[in-house]
């Protein structure tokens, strides 16, 4: 990991529920925080509290030095399709395994509500 760049993965206790057009696609009441230097808090999910049926996956892949490739996917919400709103590390580098095949969404592309 580079001097000064850190990431910190901690399972929480924490109600998370994620909207889009006013239509909930996920809600969680144990997200896995991820902190990163320079970005936002991001809330990881389990599939089984997010909508799949929703979902589908593309071919898009990123690469994070710190975490592993990426795996994203799009949703589908009535007429509007939101590409890439949501990403996966499904084989992350080891010291991100506290995140592998969780979900997390945008936080800016999507109303993200925490609470206790």
């Amino acid at each position: 990991m580079n001097s000064g760049h850190s990431v910190t993965i901690t399972p929480a206790d924490l109600h998370v529920e994620v909207r889009v057009d006013g239509e909930k696609i996920a809600e969680t009441d144990h997200p896995v925080l991820l902190e990163e230097t320079g970005m936002p808090t991001r809330y990881y999910l389990r599939r089984e509290d997010v909508r799949m049926d929703l979902l589908r996956p593309t071919s898009f892949r990123t690469e994070c030095p710190f975490k592993g490739q990426a795996s994203y996917w799009t949703l589908e919400l009535g007429d509007a399709v939101h590409d890439g709103i949501v990403w996966s590390y499904e084989t992350p580098i080891p010291s991100a395994e506290g995140v592998a095949g969780l979900l997390c969404f945008y936080n800016d592309r999507v109303d993200l509500t925490v609470g206790n």
